[in-house]
């Protein structure tokens, strides 16, 4: 029996996994890869068959922890944005030297035009660096479809496969078809070859070469794969070459009938196959993919004959930010000009965007955030100094960077506010002083401390924290009610490790605090505590 459902594309593949029999979902929150184990967490089935749903201390825990639960035999995702992948590296790639036993798909969405993110990799890298599958849904239902194709593949295979979202596949809603009976779980059952498990250089050496000889396997079922589709066209001057939700932009561009052959591109290693008769018939190639032009680049020097490929890199496409059809528009236009064809796309709408018809508003920290009385006590403090320097981290507290408080300096990656505030002291800094949040700190902040902590580091830590992973919409945080402990556990010396309650009457008594510690000459570690309002409302009412 099968029923339809409005849904998200991380909602979609969400309840594919749990319908593909799932036993344990891992992830850290980040936009845009959240709502997928939000809507897995909230499921009937899951309380209903104890499926695993618990946040994760960080990306890389959460890979480690789906892969046990993959050697047990058992089918498990792992979840988070496109720069949680840098995180969770090094057991990504080492998964693809052991191996899979139970099903295991690693999930990175990533973020073109870096909505809420610092950078826009391309997550399709990972999985070619890897030598691993590759999935990248080009709508809901494919998102949805492709939970239960990727455990079927990683079985088939016994190997991890990299699935790709990108943001506005992920919080884009469409009409679903689902199943209404679940399939049933793996039963627990461990690896028919349990050394590959055991990456010692000899056994590594024996899986690479495996891994290698696999790989061309992987690129026959991509061959055949039903998610890469070669679609003939009447036209065979311009052939285009497209991927997931570009696909979509595309066929918006031609009003849904392309005139020109197209092949969509939804499973990788490339399909060559394919790909060669695409450039055999068509005089021309564009390439339109949403992302890094990684298909492009493997298809210049390897197919390109007299400059036939157009894309990202022959500046017909953007390099940076989102497609959307108004974009393929403009390079289907310009090539078709170039080359002396009717232009056939669909004449662009005039439509009023919302930035025409609305003032934008930078964003802020909420009225009433604890982080706020945070920042008016630092900056009371910090203005004594002659060159104070304050070193960020990624969180709803990075937003002091902005006005009216311009309180940071630096924010490059999670957990990067301690350990550059170490080396800022080492080289002399004084003052040095790192803001982190709760979350931050227990997901990449706790190691750079225990470095401080070695050398008794002449910097002041503040753990802004609000009991909850704000940024993301309020999920657990690891560190809630033992900061301290954590602290004092890695060595912190007791009687700098402080803590003040972060209201507007404490303000004053906040900057004392702080002035004592930044004048200690040596590491102190302040943590101001207030939960988020956002999750003090929603617990509230």
């Amino acid at each position: 029996m099968k029923r339809k459902e409005l849904l998200l594309g991380d909602e979609a593949f969400a309840l594919g996994a749990i319908n593909a029999g799932m036993s344990g979902a891992y992830a850290y929150p980040g936009t845009p890869s959240t709502e997928i184990l939000e809507f897995i967490q909230h499921h009937p089935l899951t309380s209903e068959r104890g499926i695993h749903s618990h946040w994760s201390s960080n990306e890389k825990t959460a890979v480690e922890e789906a892969l046990g639960m993959s050697y047990c035999g058992k089918r498990s995702i792992a979840c988070m944005k496109h720069v949680g992948m840098n995180v969770a590296a090094d057991p990504f790639v080492n998964s693809g030297m052991t191996g899979a036993n139970g099903g295991l798909i690693v999930v990175a969405a990533d973020d073109p035009s870096m909505h809420s993110s610092q950078n826009e990799q391309d997550s399709r890298f990972y999985g070619e660096f890897a030598l691993l599958p590759v999935l990248e849904p080009s709508d809901q239902q494919e998102a949805y479809d492709m939970a239960d194709y990727g455990f079927e593949l990683s079985e088939k295979y016994r190997i991890p496969v990299l699935l790709r979202f990108v943001t506005r596949l992920s919080h884009s809603r469409a009409v679903v078809e689902t199943e209404t009976e679940p399939k049933a779980e793996n039963e627990l059952h461990y690896p028919a070859e349990p050394r590959q498990w055991v990456l010692m250089p000899g056994v590594s050496r024996e899986r690479y070469k495996k891994l290698l000889k696999d790989y061309v396997e992987f690129e026959k079922a991509a061959e055949t794969s039903s998610y890469n589709i070669y679609k003939e066209g009447k036209d065979k001057r311009v052939g285009i070459i497209t991927n997931g939700i570009a696909y979509n932009y595309v066929k918006e561009a031609f009003g849904g009938d392309v005139p020109f052959s197209l092949l969509k591109i939804s499973q990788y290693p490339l399909p060559g196959k394919k790909i060669e008769k695409l450039f055999d018939e068509c005089d021309s190639i564009i390439v339109v993919e949403e992302g890094q032009p990684f298909i492009e680049r493997q298809l210049r020097g390897k197919l390109d004959r007299n400059g036939k490929i157009y894309g990202k890199l022959s500046g017909q496409l953007p390099m940076s930010g989102e497609l959307n059809p108004d974009i393929v528009r403009e390079a289907f236009a310009c090539i078709c000009e170039e080359k002396g064809i009717e232009n056939p796309v669909r004449e662009k709408r005039e439509i009023r965007a919302a930035s025409q018809i609305t003032k934008p508003r930078p964003p802020a920290l909420c009225q009433g955030c604890g982080h706020r009385d945070v920042y008016a006590a630092l900056n009371g403090v910090l203005e004594e100094y002659a060159a104070p320097k304050v070193f960020g981290d990624i969180g709803c507290y990075t937003l002091g960077f902005l006005s009216p408080f311009n309180a940071i300096d630096t924010c490059v990656d999670m957990g990067a506010s301690i350990t550059m505030a170490k080396g800022a002291a080492d080289a002399g800094q004084f003052p040095a002083v790192a803001i982190i949040g709760d979350s931050t700190f227990t997901h990449s902040g706790m190691t750079g401390l225990l470095d401080a902590i070695n050398e008794d580091s002449n910097i002041t830590v503040i753990i802004s924290d609000n009991l909850t992973t704000g940024m993301t919409g309020g999920q657990d945080s690891q560190g809630t009610g033992k900061l301290e402990d954590i602290c004092i556990g890695l060595g912190a010396p007791k009687d700098h490790v402080r803590t003040i309650e972060s209201l507007p009457r404490n303000v004053e008594e906040m900057k004392k605090l702080f002035r004592e510690e930044i004048e200690h000459k040596g590491l102190s570690v302040i943590i101001s505590r207030r939960e988020c309002i956002q999750t003090a409302r929603r617990k509230k009412s």
